[in-house]
C-alpha cells in the first residue's frame, strides 16, 4: 500500500492551475508529526506534499516519523526554499527522494508558477542536491496547453544532468480549488506526451519503459479516454490531509473523507462503513484520473498489461529504421 501525506495547504507559489494558495491551512491546526505514528507500517511508498511542505517548521520530525513507516519516501516541492531543502537533504541523505516542480523553461515556469526566479531556484536546488550525491531526485511538470511544448526540452535537460523526470496533467479537483482547467488543443498536448513516451522507450532503463506506458496513459487522459487500468484509490493508496482526514485520493470534486485520524485508529477508518461506501464511489467514479498516486500501484498490481505494451512497442522502435514509429495507444483493461 502507498500513502500521500498532505502536510500543509500553505504555499509560497501562485500557480495558474492551482488555487490552493488562496485557501491555506492555519499553521496551528495542521496535524503534528506524532499523528503519523497512527498510519500503517511497512508501506511501499510515501509522498510528502502540500502546498509547499518546506514551509513546515517541523518537517524534519515529519520525515523522521514517516521513514519508519515506508520503504521509500519522496518529498514534492517547488524547490524555491533552497537552504531548507539542502538542510533536510544533509540530515537524511539517500533515505529520501525529492521532486522539484518545474512548469517549463524559465519564462514559462515563472509565469505559470507565479513565483519570481522560480526556475532558477528550482534548478539550483536540484543541482546542489545532485552534487551532494542525493540519488532519488528529479523534475516534475504539470502539463497544459501553455507548457506542453516545453516538456520535451525539460526531459532532455533532466537526462543531461542525470535526474528523473515526472509528469502530470492539469485537472480539476477540490485539492486544487479549480473547476476551469481544460485543454484547448488536446491533440497537440497528447502528441507531446507521445514524444516523451517514445524517448523513454528508446532508453535502456526498464523503469523508463514503464514511465513510457504511464505517459501514454496521460496522452489518453488528455484525449478524454478511460484510464488504462482500474482505479483502486482508497484500497491500494490513501491520502492524509493537514486536518488528519483519511481520503482515497485528491482528485475528486469534493473531499471523500473516510475518517479522521485524530478521532479514530487507522484500522477503524480503513475497515469502517464510510470507507466501504467511499470505495464504491471510487469504483463508479467517472473522472478517469491518471495520476501517479493511483496509477503507480495499479501498474504494479497489473504488471503484465504494461509489460506486453512495452514489448510490442519496443519491437516497433527496434525494427523502425527511419524513426517514424507510432506507439500504440494504451487501452482500458478491467
Amino acid at each position: 500500500m502507498e500513502a500521500c501525506l498532505i502536510v500543509t495547504y500553505r504555499c509560497n507559489a501562485r500557480c495558474y492551475m492551482c488555487n490552493t494558495w488562496q485557501h491555506p491551512t492555519e499553521k496551528e491546526k495542521e496535524f503534528p508529526p506524532s499523528l503519523i505514528d497512527r498510519i500503517p507500517g511497512n508501506l511501499d511508498f510515501i509522498n510528502i506534499t502540500g502546498g509547499e511542505p518546506f514551509l513546515r517548521d517541523d518537517l524534519e520530525a515529519i520525515i523522521t516519523t514517516a521513514l519508519q513507516k515506508t520503504k521509500r519516501l519522496v518529498i514534492s516541492t517547488n524547490g524555491y526554499l533552497t537552504e531548507s531543502i539542502v538542510n533536510i537533504a544533509k540530515k537524511f541523505g539517500n533515505k529520501i527522494g525529492i521532486r522539484i516542480s518545474i512548469e517549463g523553461l524559465p519564462a514559462a515556469n515563472d509565469e505559470l508558477r507565479g513565483i519570481k526566479n522560480g526556475f532558477d531556484h528550482g534548478l539550483r536546488t536540484l543541482l546542489i542536491l545532485r552534487d551532494m550525491g542525493i540519488r532519488d531526485i528529479g523534475f516534475g511538470i504539470t502539463v497544459s496547453d501553455r507548457n506542453a511544448k516545453d516538456m520535451i526540452h525539460l526531459y532532455h535537460l533532466a537526462a543531461a544532468v542525470g535526474v528523473e523526470f515526472a509528469t502530470a496533467v492539469t485537472h480539476n479537483s477540490f485539492y486544487f480549488h479549480k473547476a476551469d482547467n481544460y485543454f484547448v488543443d488536446q491533440e497537440m498536448v497528447a502528441g507531446e506526451f507521445e514524444k516523451i513516451s517514445y524517448e523513454l522507450l528508446k532508453t535502456n532503463r526498464p523503469k523508463n519503459w514503464f514511465r513510457a506506458y504511464f505517459n501514454m496513459g496521460l496522452a489518453n487522459k488528455v484525449r478524454g479516454g478511460d484510464r488504462p487500468l482500474p482505479c483502486k484509490a482508497g484500497t491500494d493508496v490513501f491520502f492524509l490531509d493537514p486536518q488528519g482526514n483519511i481520503l482515497p485520493c485528491n482528485g475528486s470534486d469534493a473531499p471523500l473523507i473516510m475518517g479522521n485520524l485524530h478521532k479514530q485508529s487507522f484500522s477503524e477508518i480503513w475497515r469502517g462503513q464510510r470507507a466501504a461506501e467511499t470505495r464504491e464511489i471510487v469504483k463508479h467514479c467517472e473522472k478517469q484520473c491518471w495520476m501517479i498516486g493511483s496509477a503507480s500501484p495499479a501498474i504494479k498490481k497489473n504488471i503484465t498489461v504494461p509489460f506486453f505494451w512495452i514489448i510490442k512497442n519496443k519491437l516497433r522502435i527496434i525494427t523502425d529504421k527511419e524513426g517514424r514509429s507510432v506507439l500504440s495507444p494504451v487501452k482500458f483493461k478491467s
